[in-house]
C-alpha cells in the first residue's frame, strides 16, 4: 500500500531541496538534510538526488523515510 502525498505549500514558484525537507518537517534542520542526501536517501521525482541545492518547481515529489511530500506552488497570475 502507497503512502499518502502531502502538498507543500511554498511562497515563490521554486524552492531548494534542502529548504523543502526543513518546510515538509522531514527533518530538523540543514545538518540533517545534507546526511539524509549525501548518503542517498533523499529521491526527487523517484530519483535519487545528491545536490541539496536542488531546485523544486511546483509538482514536483521528494520522498524521504518513505514519507512523499509534493511542491505545491502558487498559481501564475
Amino acid at each position: 500500500m502507497s503512502n499518502p502525498i502531502d502538498d507543500v505549500p511554498i511562497r515563490d514558484s521554486m524552492i531548494r531541496l534542502g529548504q523543502l525537507l526543513k518546510l515538509a518537517g522531514l527533518v530538523e534542520d540543514g545538518v540533517e538534510a545534507a546526511e539524509l542526501i549525501k548518503n542517498g536517501l533523499v529521491k526527487v521525482n523517484g530519483q535519487i538526488e545528491d545536490r541539496r541545492g536542488r531546485q523544486l518547481h511546483d509538482g514536483d515529489t521528494v520522498t524521504v523515510n518513505n514519507q512523499t511530500v509534493r511542491v505545491a506552488a502558487p498559481a501564475e497570475d
